[in-house]
């Protein structure tokens, strides 16, 4: 009887300060990922005040917020717009997984860590926030800049990417042998390919099955099924957040927008009790020692991110502005990247690996909304001394007039260059 009502004071005291923390991210406007860390590092071992009787409901709860963040993305998406995507931005995609997930391998590998563990840093690099970049883009209201479907086009090929990533991840990590591996990510992939061919094909069949006209109805259906099939893809080391991932996918139209509403509170609980389990298992001491190499990563990684949203909207035709404005959009990393680092974690792969994921994520999902913010201005304000040094040089042909090079670069829309 003791233990429970010490289970219920711990869990309603650290449920009632992650809705404070909510609510002071929420008034100063910036991702309240990095403070449900810091509160993870504060609960937990060598933190100031530690968690005893409710850690392991914490963890169910950090396990089922992994399911639903991902669920809640796969809702986000059609069928029909990832094939799209991957058809027409897929060198986008793959430039932006060559630049950003190169670092980190090379930075495991040069501290030792071994290949499993490259493999693992070069995916917490890799992948952007989607929540993060959706938010500041709204803030800023930028969702209708000519450069912005380039920015969500290299979101969601990340996205789809987990699903064959993960797989390999979650193989690598249970020791499985190379046999097991390659046949964990063909049934990975022949599930991902025949859930996209069901969604395109019977899409709308699938979501009359689970539709009801009543909210609770849906909600248990909906939370239901995606429970049972991640488990299921959990069995078969596929990965559980692939699992929901896909069931999400396979959803649409209304009953796709009726889940999201309801299952959004639910996601935002959950999705912050993962964020403080995995500040839970870092001890805050083991975080210095790793903070010069995660402050190196997160520089060159801001540079590759800034790089290949410039890359990627040139392709796609946009003016200079539009395209710095797309590269330090991207810089952001948060959810995904400490979902794949919590996967290294809990197999105890290497010990500074938590600290490094939580450092470089914490200085990156603060660093992002900034970079979205000034890349743009500052990077036209250098381009702009070295034009007019040029043109002051002996010889050297008259300035072209403000604006002339977006117009041959292509011209953003009035009121958004």
């Amino acid at each position: 009887m003791h233990s429970s009502a010490v289970f219920l004071i711990e869990f309603g005291c650290l449920i009632l300060g992650l809705g404070l923390l909510g609510r002071l991210a929420g008034r100063f406007r910036f991702s309240p990922i990095p403070l449900y860390l810091l509160a993870g590092l504060a609960f937990g071992k060598g933190g100031l005040l530690p968690l005893g009787a409710s850690e392991d409901f914490v963890a169910i709860g950090a396990e089922i917020g992994v399911i639903l963040l991902l669920l809640m993305l796969g809702l986000e998406y059609t069928a029909a717009d990832l094939v799209s995507n991957l058809r027409t931005h897929y060198a986008a995609g793959l430039v932006d997984a060559v630049l950003n997930a190169l670092p980190g391998a090379v930075l495991a590998l040069l501290l030792g860590w071994g290949p499993v563990a490259a493999v693992v840093l070069a995916g917490v690099t890799w992948v952007s926030s989607s929540g993060v970049i959706a938010k500041v883009l709204g803030d800023l209201g930028r969702l209708g800049n000519r450069e912005t479907p380039a920015i969500l086009s290299i979101l969601v090929l990340e996205d789809l990417s987990m699903a064959v990533y993960l797989p390999i991840v979650t193989a690598l990590l249970a020791g499985v042998g190379l046999a097991a591996g390659a046949v964990t990510l063909a049934i990975a992939l022949g599930v991902a390919t025949v859930v996209l061919v069901l969604a395109v094909r019977y899409g709308r069949h699938v979501s009359r099955f689970v539709s009801s006209d009543d909210p609770e109805k849906l909600l248990l259906v909906v939370l239901g099924v995606t429970l049972v099939v991640a488990g299921l893809a959990q069995q078969l080391q596929v990965s559980a957040a692939v699992g929901a991932f896909l069931v999400g996918i396979a959803l649409s139209g209304e009953v796709a927008e009726g889940a999201t509403s309801l299952l959004a509170p639910l996601r935002d609980l959950f999705a912050a009790v993962f964020f403080v389990f995995f500040g839970l298992h870092t001890d805050p001491a083991s975080i210095p020692p790793v903070l010069l190499p995660a402050l190196a990563l997160a520089a060159v990684t801001t540079a590759t991110k800034i790089a290949t949203g410039y890359w990627a909207a040139r392709r796609a035709g946009i003016g200079s502005k539009g395209r710095w404005r797309a590269g330090g959009t991207l810089v952001a990393r948060g959810e995904f990247s400490i979902v794949i680092a919590g996967l290294a974690v809990t197999a105890g792969i290497e010990p500074s690996l938590g600290p490094l994921a939580t450092a470089y994520v914490l200085i990156l999902v603060l660093l992002g909304p900034l970079t979205a913010r000034w890349t743009e201005p500052v990077a036209t304000r250098l381009t702009g001394r070295v034009r007019r040094r040029k043109a002051a040089a002996p010889g050297e042909t008259a300035p072209v007039a403000p604006g002339a090079h977006e117009s041959i670069e292509g011209q953003d829309p009035v009121g958004r260059a």
